[in-house]
């Protein structure tokens, strides 16, 4: 926003201050509503999560699989204490190419109430928490001529257009709930 000079400069006046006279009437700001999203890196695409959904990211540990898990279950990890389920979403998403080693990997722990165990998922790496006006989020009415594998399995809630220096990232909104019903 662009204020000239003169708008900055306050005039003096006997006015008590909230008696409406101490301010011009200005036009209303109308409220853009948003969407603020955790942003991390899956091979080489972007994807996001709602931020609510979010508990904590921590690094990966030791990861114990358990055998006759389908392999979008990485297997468990012990979180403070707490057994917790590792997801991978590379599968549900069709990512493709090798995770990076598991040093180098984060886990963002999701914030499920409902949940009887905690849950994770395996992101190559997290890269900001970034909050997005919704006119910039494609959501599946939107999407139907995109032929992505999280479009197909009704994985992602939409496409978020991220601008850049060079144009627009492409962001795939992931829907951890759809995620977790096909693992069920």
């Amino acid at each position: 926003m662009i204020v000239s000079e003169s708008a900055m400069q306050v005039e003096e006046t006997d006015a008590e201050p909230g008696d409406g006279t101490d301010a011009p009437d200005s036009p209303e700001v109308e409220d853009v509503a948003t969407r603020q999203v955790v942003e991390f890196r899956l091979g080489e695409d972007y994807c996001a999560v709602d931020i609510d959904e979010v508990d904590s990211i921590v690094e990966i540990k030791k990861v114990t699989r358990i055998p006759r898990t389908p392999d979008s279950i990485d297997g468990v990890m012990d979180l403070r204490g707490e057994t917790t389920a590792i997801i991978n979403p590379r599968t549900f998403l069709g990512i493709e190419g090798d995770a990076p080693e598991r040093h180098e990997q984060n886990i963002l722990v999701l914030d499920r109430p409902d949940d009887k165990q905690k849950i994770g998922i395996r992101v190559d790496e997290v890269l900001e928490v970034a909050t997005y006006p919704e006119d910039k989020i494609d959501t599946d009415e939107d999407l139907s001529d995109l032929d992505t594998r999280g479009i197909e399995q009704k994985v992602s809630r939409g496409i978020i257009r991220k601008p850049n220096g060079d144009g627009l990232d492409l962001v795939v909104w992931v829907d951890i709930d759809a995620i977790i019903d096909q693992l069920k």
